[in-house]
């Protein structure tokens, strides 16, 4: 009985890298010339900015928030990206870490006025979309050379955005699923009165995860109009849908702290190729949502169904 358990829960854990090889699958079956090096480069090649995106999404799902804003957050750092930090650095660079402290300060408005974080990051997606509107009116700006080049990289065998997204899934992993600290923030999520009464302080956990949000949000707007290479206001309006969904379809809960960093990157991988792969079918991108919706109610029944078959044993 212990084992079947347990292959129950190491196949709810494979869920993830299994959705992506179907959509793999599916990809190679439909465009046989994607099965290569060029192909898969430009299928995932906006794989890094919306696994950043995942990221910053998940470290506010671990402490049991919801970010709504992510999305025009990216969008607001990629107009400061092709502007001031293109123009001047050192004020763009400026402007990057007010975003970041804004960012933990939220997190400290919802913890201290008990307020929902859906309210909170809902009004605040306004406010960012403002600035980046106020910022870059219309569609423009450059981006930095360096940023360019680091999104153009190209490395043997296995192609860059793959090789970053597992660096990025490895890196927060380490982070956040072994470290002592990365205890402390998930125990935040799963019990935070215990947390509590053993010292430590729930404002700062909850402003410690939002700050890390805040600062893969910012990679991966830079990363985003290093792709682009230039910027608008509404270039990541899709991308809150996207972290949310990725984080959920890597294995993570609304509650309780229970996330995975290389399940989210999974996820967000999922979702990039599936979108890629709409495209190269010459499906509406208007489609886009409602296929990659479907692959994750697919995958989240596919869970209940194994959670199920444990609540029962």
């Amino acid at each position: 009985m212990d084992a079947l358990v347990l292959n129950r829960k190491t196949l709810r854990a494979l869920l993830p890298l299994f959705s992506l090889a179907i959509v793999l699958f599916a990809t190679f079956t439909a465009q046989p010339r994607t099965m290569s090096y060029f192909g898969l480069n430009l299928m995932l090649q906006y794989a890094v900015p919306i696994a950043l995106a995942t990221v910053a999404q998940m470290f506010v799902i671990t402490v049991n928030d919801l970010d709504l804003s992510i999305g025009p957050f990216v969008g607001l750092i990629g107009c400061i990206g092709a502007t001031y930090l293109h123009d001047t650095p050192l004020l763009g660079i400026a402007a990057l870490v007010a975003c970041i402290a804004l960012y933990a300060a939220m997190a400290a408005l919802i913890y201290l006025r008990n307020l929902p974080s859906i309210v909170v990051t809902l009004g605040a997606s306004f406010v960012w979309l403002g600035i980046a509107v106020l910022i870059l009116p219309s569609p423009g700006g450059k981006a930095s050379d360096w940023l360019k080049a680091i999104m153009s990289l190209q490395v043997p065998v296995v192609p860059f955005p793959i090789v970053a997204a597992l660096a990025i899934a490895a890196l927060v992993h380490v982070g956040l699923m072994t470290s002592a600290y990365g205890v402390i923030m998930r125990g935040t999520g799963g019990n935070p009165r215990a947390m509590a009464r053993a010292g430590w302080s729930e404002l700062k956990t909850k402003m410690a995860m939002y700050a890390l949000a805040g600062v893969f949000g910012v990679l991966s707007g830079l990363s985003l109009i290093g792709l682009t290479t230039s910027a608008d206001a509404h270039i990541a309006d899709r991308y809150t849908l996207y972290a949310i969904a990725g984080v959920i379809l890597g294995g993570g809960e609304f509650v309780g702290g229970r996330v995975s960093p290389f399940g989210a990157v999974l996820g967000a991988l999922t979702l990039a190729l599936a979108g890629s792969f709409l495209i190269f079918m010459r499906i509406s991108p208007d489609w886009q949502i409602g296929a990659q919706g479907a692959i994750l109610i697919i995958v989240l029944a596919l869970r209940a169904i194994i959670s199920t078959g444990e609540t029962r044993r």
